[in-house]
């Protein structure tokens, strides 16, 4: 659609349409005029919630003005608002030496991992652990940038001797999560808590009687519902730039808590693991 690939004179539509839309549209559109920078940095069922509108009262207007989506929308509009550099990195300018650049980058990170860590449950921590540490199976599933987060995940569990699998692709996250039960666990990642595959597949594993688990940056997400416990992390990235940066590394961090917390709980058995890890993993090494 012309106005998908091109991303321009959104706000220019929106008022062009106006008066032909129900009440329900002209609420939407009402609020995306009075809080144009705001909407960006919103996902559908925050936006939802301040509107005091349907996700799917959103979706059909986003549809009307020529988007596949709300994503779509929310991408275009930005790139009528957004310097394009601030694409890249929040933070950043076009004059900046490098060094400026990698202090900016970095300041970023540590403010992410202080605030998410100022963002955390300690009685919902206790029982996630509490939960995988008892698990017979952990299933982590995460698509695109959070893909990588579910390998690392699962790349650590190993340690613990609790059998788990990472899914990045979205039918064999299905199939996972159907084969899942009682006294097992899912756990999805997402930053935008927006991620399709995922959502459905912590609904499924849900449905099956496993205990699910979201890890995201976004409180009232798609994916949060689906959970029955959440960890939120932060990052000031916003939602209209696909990349993950600071959110990568909370994501990481947080499953490196769930890591240690559990090989914690399950000590004689992690330190067994490790050790005939170090044994086999010596004859690959010089």
């Amino acid at each position: 659609m012309a106005s998908e690939l091109n991303g321009q004179n959104v706000v220019v539509k929106i008022n062009a349409i106006y008066s032909s839309l129900s009440s329900k549209e002209k609420a939407v559109a009402d609020y995306i005029l009075k809080n144009t920078q705001e909407i960006i940095h919103l996902s559908i069922t925050e936006f939802a919630e301040h509107a005091s509108v349907a996700e799917a009262t959103i979706f059909r207007f986003c549809k009307r003005l020529g988007f596949r989506g709300y994503q779509a929308f929310k991408i275009a509009l930005a790139s009528e608002l957004v310097e394009p550099i601030k694409n890249i990195h929040e933070e950043i300018k076009e004059e900046d030496e490098v060094v400026t650049l990698a202090q900016k980058v970095f300041a970023g990170h540590i403010e992410a991992m202080k605030e998410t860590l100022n963002l955390l449950d300690a009685k919902v921590l206790e029982t996630i652990i509490d939960v995988l540490g008892k698990a017979t199976r952990i299933d982590f599933y995460g698509s695109g940038g959070s893909s990588a987060i579910a390998l690392d995940a699962y790349h650590k569990f190993l340690r613990t001797g609790i059998h788990c699998n990472a899914h990045s692709d979205g039918h064999q996250q299905i199939i996972s999560a159907a084969l899942l039960g009682p006294g097992h666990a899912a756990i999805g990642i997402s930053h935008s808590g927006s991620n399709k595959d995922v959502i459905e597949a912590l609904k499924i594993a849900k449905a099956n009687g496993a205990v699910t688990i979201a890890i995201t940056g976004h409180y009232k997400s798609p994916l949060s519902k689906e959970a029955d416990f959440v960890l939120y992390t932060t990052s000031r990235e916003t939602l209209f730039r696909s990349e993950a940066l600071a959110s990568r590394l909370v994501q990481l961090s947080l499953i490196d808590v769930l890591h240690v917390a559990v090989s914690v709980t399950r000590q004689e058995q992690t330190l067994g693991n490790l050790q005939k890890i170090r044994e086999a993993i010596s004859i690959k090494r010089i």
